[in-house]
């Protein structure tokens, strides 16, 4: 199904439960190692995609393929490459750290038993949990557990990661911690797949996203191809705000002012069919007097407001 470029490739993917489409008509293409965003308020089909993706519940329809293999009927090849953290992880709360990672490890016919009791430590240590292996899970915060699950999908050596809300629960030490530590496997050649509802969580981490709004992908590509995609607006202050907005006109551009007290600050989508470096000059020959020029384009947060009709959460 894939050329090998993509780790993560579907066409269509839908599912539904009864008559509701949790996931209508997913076409996702995530690069090979990318750290990608998967974005949407909660709700919107994030974790019943990344389910489907796993093999952990079935698609209704449409396909997809994962590190270059159709799912799920590559499941048994394809699950060893893969580390993931859906849903928050699940631990036997009267075992230690350390002894929930060896179990998990050892039910892992892929993973060498000569080898488990150092790459469990050397998984603890990674995400900070060195000094509380031996306490019972029973007694971790939330972020403890988190990174625990964190730490279990670190334990052999992945071609692809999918972790879904994998700040859920962590002080904003923890979250940059989380975010230093999928830089480190990204620049390994890992494949980085992060869920989220939170904003700057998408941005400060990741080289691509996708946007999904009530069960349906609305938007995908690198960060910066996404911020292209909103239209721009130019703004303009003047004391002439009439002659502006009558210039602006000649040109096709339909303007609204703001006033202010001297001065007014007028502004407008700017389209596709009118030149910038125009804009200025037409002003001039208009006799408008013009303070300030800018052409502005819409944040990642104008973007995804725009896309789904709802905001997002842009902090911890």
């Amino acid at each position: 199904m894939s050329d090998g470029s993509l780790a993560i490739e579907t066409g269509g993917l839908t599912k539904r439960f009864g008559a509701h489409a949790a996931v209508q008509d997913v076409d996702l293409s995530v690069p090979r190692g990318s750290v990608f965003g998967f974005l949407g308020p909660n709700g919107s089909g994030k974790t019943t995609t990344i389910r489907m993706l796993l093999g952990l519940i079935s698609a209704s329809s449409g396909s997809a393929a994962v590190l270059g293999e159709a799912m799920p009927s590559s499941l048994r090849s394809v699950l060893p490459r893969v580390g993931a953290l859906v849903e928050g992880p699940g631990f036997y709360p009267f075992l230690s750290g350390t002894a929930n990672l060896r179990r998990l490890d050892s039910a892992n016919r892929h993973a060498p038993s000569a080898s488990r009791a150092a790459r469990v430590e050397a998984a603890l240590e990674r995400v900070g949990l060195a000094g509380v292996g031996r306490k019972k899970v029973k007694a971790y915060s939330l972020g403890m557990k988190q990174r625990l699950g964190l730490a279990n999908a670190l334990l052999m050596p992945r071609d692809l990661l999918v972790l879904d809300e994998p700040t859920n629960g962590l002080d904003p030490q923890g979250t940059r911690e989380v975010r230093s530590l999928v830089s480190s496997l990204a620049a390994e050649g890992t494949t980085v797949f992060v869920s989220s509802h939170l904003l700057a969580e998408i941005e400060q981490m990741c080289t691509h996203a996708a946007v999904m709004s009530a069960g349906r992908l609305v938007a995908q590509g690198t960060l910066e191809e996404l911020r292209r995609a909103g239209e721009p607006d130019i703004r303009l202050t003047t004391p002439d705000a009439a002659a502006a907005v009558s210039a602006l006109a000649g040109l096709g551009v339909l303007a609204t002012i703001e006033h202010g007290h001297s001065e007014a600050t007028v502004s407008a989508p700017l389209g596709s069919t009118v030149d910038p470096d125009d804009i200025v000059p037409a002003l001039v020959a208009a006799g408008v007097r013009v303070r300030a020029f800018s052409v502005e384009r819409p944040s990642l947060e104008d973007r995804f407001v725009a896309l789904t009709g709802e905001g997002f959460d842009v902090a911890q």
